[in-house]
């Protein structure tokens, strides 16, 4: 642990616990079911149920883990939203990706060959030896 860290413990907040069910086709997803509970695990009628699904999209750096929740009370209508929402999601996901592209690009400086200490293009081309 380093320094900056030291003192500092993980600690879970007993009013925010929630019991996780995990449901899918075997295809394109799963659902998770978080149950609000109480910290003895009775379920908290107090806090909604919440709904969240995740599906992955293959790039070509490999497989991309999606989540997003799904605006659903009940299973049945969470499966019903499932195929929207993701859409929705691997949409969002392509436009941050794009950007963070575009932002990695931005950063790129280039030096100039001569500045580097590169020999010059056409001299290999002409497979002579780089000028000093």
């Amino acid at each position: 642990m380093s320094s900056a860290n030291e003192g500092r413990q993980a600690t879970m907040d007993a009013t925010q616990v929630y019991r996780e069910e995990i449901f899918t086709d075997r295809k394109v997803g799963t659902i998770r079911r978080m149950t609000p509970v109480t910290v003895d695990g009775a379920a908290d009628a107090t806090r909604p149920v919440i709904f969240v699904g995740q599906a992955q999209v293959m790039t070509p750096m490999g497989a991309v883990p999606i989540s997003f929740e799904l605006d659903a009370v009940t299973l049945e209508a969470a499966v019903e939203k499932f195929g929207a929402a993701a859409e929705q999601a691997v949409q969002q996901t392509m436009r941050e990706l794009q950007e963070m592209r575009r932002e990695q690009a931005s950063s790129l400086v280039i030096p100039d060959a001569a500045g580097a200490g590169l020999p010059n293009p056409s001299d290999l081309l002409r497979g002579g030896r780089p000028r000093r």
